[in-house]
């Protein structure tokens, strides 16, 4: 099975895209939702939660875990792959996050290599794009942004609000003072804006929906590691589970979907 972690609901909009290109496989959803959003915790405490996530996906019978929130993938997925995946001693098993198919898909498209990153504090602050921006590119000029906002916004339903279009707009006229070509939107749940982010920025800047990259860049990965991909379960059945649960999120992840999802609340600490 594919496990898909969260600290909430902004991973479904990656799961919808992953089901969408790959539907044969089985998966596990895992929300967070007790602790999210994560975008305000300390990095121990990111990592505390998501290697918690990480061991119940395994025991799950996880073969292949996408961390598809991208605070978890900049403060806990390095410590992961270099420390807690070489303890299992499985090469079968592998872990992989969301900046670097972000960043390489920002790097194809950019033609003036000024990009625009936005994401939480946390993810903002760690500077893990930046670094991995530069890794790829030395040319590359990163322009980043911390929207704190967002998230809480997003899964209070406050989607459609004027206030949140002006939070968001503030948030962006950096970006546009800058001259950025390209944006990255670094948090899985901004893709449910996407529209809001297209508008502001305008016709000249790219805005990555990440769902959709992420989606097409585990596609490429299982090509290309046919030892991982043959361990797969398919029989097209996804597992939705929470750790904590309240009639907004089900709304939320209901309107994400196009679908009524149920889910199981369950116990990860």
């Amino acid at each position: 099975m594919i496990g898909i972690f969260d600290s909430g609901l902004g991973g479904l909009t990656a799961f919808k895209e992953i089901n969408k290109s790959l539907p044969d496989y089985s998966y596990i959803y895992l929300g967070d939702t007790l602790r999210s959003p994560y975008g305000g915790r300390s990095q121990e405490a990111v990592y505390e939660f998501t290697e918690k996530a990480v061991n119940f996906l395994f025991k799950k019978g996880c073969q292949l875990i996408i961390i598809a929130c991208n605070t978890a993938s900049s403060e806990a997925l390095r410590k992961l792959q270099e420390e807690y995946l070489p303890k299992l001693n499985d090469k079968s098993k592998n872990i992989l996050g969301v900046v670097r198919p972000l960043t390489e898909e920002a790097i194809e498209i950019s033609k003036t290599k000024r990009i625009g990153v936005v994401g939480t504090r946390a993810t903002i602050n760690s500077n893990v794009y930046e670094v991995e921006l530069q890794n790829l590119n030395k040319k590359i000029k990163t322009f980043q942004k911390d929207c704190p906002l967002l998230v809480p916004l997003i899964e209070e339903s406050y989607t459609k609000r004027p206030e949140t279009k002006k939070i968001l707009k503030n948030y962006l006229r950096s970006l546009k003072d800058n001259n950025i070509d390209t944006l990255i939107l670094g948090c899985t749940h901004y893709p449910i804006l996407l529209k809001e982010f297209e508008r502001i920025m305008g016709k000249k800047v790219k805005v990555i929906d990440s769902s959709k990259v992420i989606a097409k860049k585990l596609e490429d990965y299982l090509t290309r590691h046919p030892e991982i991909e043959k361990n797969l379960e398919k029989k097209k059945k996804t597992e939705y589970l929470v750790t904590d649960l309240t009639q907004n999120f089900q709304e939320m992840s209901q309107k994400i979907l196009n679908k009524k999802i149920k889910f199981k609340k369950i116990d990860i600490s």
